[in-house]
Order: C-alpha cells, then sequence, then structure tokens
C-alpha cells in the first residue's frame, strides 16, 4: 500500500492548489479552486506545516490524499510541475481530484485484501482493484472522461459485502446498542461507553461527539465524521475502512486503541 501513502516530497503541492476550501472552523480563510494557498513555498512546501492547527487550518492536518499527488505529479504529467509549465495548471488541477477519488477506492479495495475474513470475495476485488489502476495510468484526458460516480458504484457493492461478512464473522453479533440502530446523526451526542460493537456505522456524523471509551471494535466506519469527537480510551480494533484523516480529525489519548496502520496523531493527548 506505498503507493497509496501520500509522499509529499514527489507532489507539487496540489492539495494546497487544486481544491478548494471555505473559511470555516477548518480553514482560516476561502480559497478558490487552482488558486494557490498563500502559505505554498517556492519548493512545493507550506511555509506553516509545523503550525496548521494554530494557524487556523485543521481542515490540512486530516486530508487524505491517498498517494494521488505523486501519482499525478510524477506518472500522469512525467515530473512536469505546473509553475514551470503553465499550460498543464488546468488540465493538471482538474486531473487531481479525480485520481483523489480512484486512489481512495484503491485504498479501501487493498484493505479488503488485507481482510482474511473477507477472503471469498479477495479474487473478485482483486479483479476491480487492477480495473482501478489502469484507470489512474490513463492519458489526463482520458482520465477526465471517467464516469467516476459509475465505477464507485461497482467498488462500494464489493465494499458493502466485504463489511457484512467481517461484521458477521466478528464474533461480536452485532452487540451494537438496539436504541441507536439506524441511527446517522451523532452530532454532539453523549456517546460514553457505548458500544458499537459490529454496526454498520458508514457516514456516520459523529462530529463533537463524546465517544470516551466506547467499543467501536468491527465497526464499519468509511466515510464517518469524526471532527472534534472524543476518542479518549476508545476501543477501535478490527474497525474497517477508517482512514487516518478521519483520526486526525478527532481527539484522542494514549489509552485509544486504533487499528493496524493508523497512526497517533501529534495532536492527541499523551
Amino acid at each position: 500500500m506505498s503507493n497509496l501513502i501520500p509522499d509529499c516530497e514527489n507532489c507539487f503541492g496540489l492539495c494546497c492548489v487544486a481544491l478548494p476550501y471555505a473559511k470555516s472552523a477548518d480553514f482560516a480563510f476561502d480559497k478558490e479552486a487552482g488558486k494557490p494557498c498563500p502559505n505554498l513555498k517556492a519548493d512545493y512546501r507550506c511555509q506553516i506545516h509545523a503550525d496548521l492547527r494554530g494557524k487556523g487550518f485543521r481542515g490540512c492536518t486530516s486530508f487524505e490524499c491517498f498517494g494521488a499527488g505523486q501519482q499525478v505529479s510524477q506518472n500522469t504529467f512525467k515530473n512536469r510541475d505546473w509553475r514551470s509549465h503553465p499550460e498543464l495548471q488546468k488540465e493538471m488541477f482538474d486531473v487531481f481530484p479525480v485520481m483523489h477519488q480512484l486512489h481512495e477506492m484503491l485504498f479501501y479495495l487493498t484493505e479488503i485484501l488485507h481482510l482474511e475474513a473477507a477472503r471469498p470475495i479477495h479474487g473478485e476485488v482483486s479483479g476491480i482493484l487492477g480495473k482501478t489502476e489502469e484507470l489512474t495510468n490513463m492519458e489526463p484526458d482520458l482520465i477526465m472522461a471517467i464516469d467516476v460516480q459509475a465505477h464507485r458504484e461497482e467498488v462500494n457493492k464489493l465494499l458493502l459485502i466485504a463489511s457484512e461478512i467481517v461484521r458477521r464473522n466478528s464474533g461480536l453479533n452485532h452487540k451494537s446498542s438496539k436504541k441507536n440502530n439506524g441511527r446517522r446523526d451523532f452530532i454532539g451526542a453523549k456517546l460514553s461507553g457505548e458500544v458499537f460493537c459490529g454496526a454498520n456505522l458508514r457516514g456516520s456524523l459523529f462530529i463533537a461527539a463524546d465517544l470516551r471509551k466506547a467499543d467501536l471494535r468491527y465497526t464499519d466506519l468509511i466515510g464517518a465524521d469524526f471532527r472534534d469527537a472524543d476518542l479518549s480510551g476508545a476501543n477501535l480494533m478490527g474497525s474497517i475502512f477508517l482512514t487516518q484523516a478521519q483520526v486526525n480529525s478527532a481527539k484522542g489519548d494514549m489509552h485509544t486503541k486504533l487499528p493496524k496502520g493508523l497512526q497517533r496523531p501529534e495532536h492527541w493527548v499523551n
């Protein structure tokens, strides 16, 4: 999965240019798509990287490109940067969001191949993973013509099957609290010590929720929003489709248990 890990040293700061953002709790000011962030230096590095959260750019610390940045910079455009080749700017900035989505799908598909319980569908997953990789290696004009939504729907079918298999075989028998069955809006909710074992929590909103010591083992967390959620002491072992970006957007401590491969953010309490 090394190609799905961001490598900023081999990227032309594409997330700092191609994507727009609005002034909010996550960003200190508005920025249009295709306009370089004022904090982006000539060498494509961020001049406030060491203090992004303190400067009002929490959104930057929780963004995950899944390796799309270096793919577009080094492979799609063959190491031709947008400053030296201004004629490539629009095309490069248009390709990046598409590549970002494709690499996100690659990330989830690759995770399934590491889930022993999902072995029965590994063959099918490998097939669509290969197809997705082929899409990422096409020429810029062909990448922009991809029907991303149609491809995502095809991928999502396998993600749902894998989720059901893993959660069903977790041995926890879907011990999620009955009062939360089917619920997706947990914004600001008091959920300390809550049991969600084996639950399907995809797309759930946990913004600013109190999840201290919550049991989130073997839950499907794809797309769940954990911004400012307190995961101190929570157990997320075995949870699937959880990304580093989601973890970075939350609060936690040394007692928070994370799935293998995810790192404890620097801003968490020791």
